[in-house]
């Protein structure tokens, strides 16, 4: 059975609402999804991790939000690397520059991106809904 953790931070519930998306596309007869808000996730659901979702929505000035998620993906570094994986976030301004970087950071880390990273402006509709459904199953295609 193949593991699949799926791991955010939410503010607001519009990443969360994201993450469950997300969670139930990668959902197959061989896998075994696990959601995680990211202070319930530790290194060892990473490490043992066969697929990896992370999600966070953009803080501040277009970063990831500081206090718990960008402490935790510090963490995860060397941990990710040849992982399969793919990220998602929420936004309510800018242009998507946090997720661009977290990308870019993630790539240099040796992750392996299955798909390009999914932001929705604000509360995901029936539709973002669906393309975070779409993510997932990508993930453990």
């Amino acid at each position: 059975m193949k593991k699949v953790r799926v791991i955010y931070w939410s503010g607001t519930g519009n990443t969360e609402k994201m993450a469950q998306a997300v969670a139930s596309g990668a959902k197959t007869a061989d896998t075994e999804v696990t959601l995680l808000s990211v202070a319930e996730a530790t290194a060892k659901h990473v490490e043992e991790a066969d697929y990896l979702a992370l999600g966070c929505p953009s803080m501040g000035n277009e970063e990831l939000e500081e206090s718990e998620m960008e402490p935790f993906v510090n963490s995860i570094a060397s941990l990710v690397k040849n992982k399969p994986l793919v990220l998602f976030g929420s936004y309510g301004w800018g242009d998507g520059q946090w997720m661009n970087d977290w990308t870019q950071r993630m790539k240099d880390q040796g992750a392996t991106l299955v798909d390009d990273s999914l932001i929705i402006n604000e509360t995901p509709d029936d539709e973002g809904l669906k393309k975070c459904r779409t993510l997932g199953m990508q993930l453990v295609k």
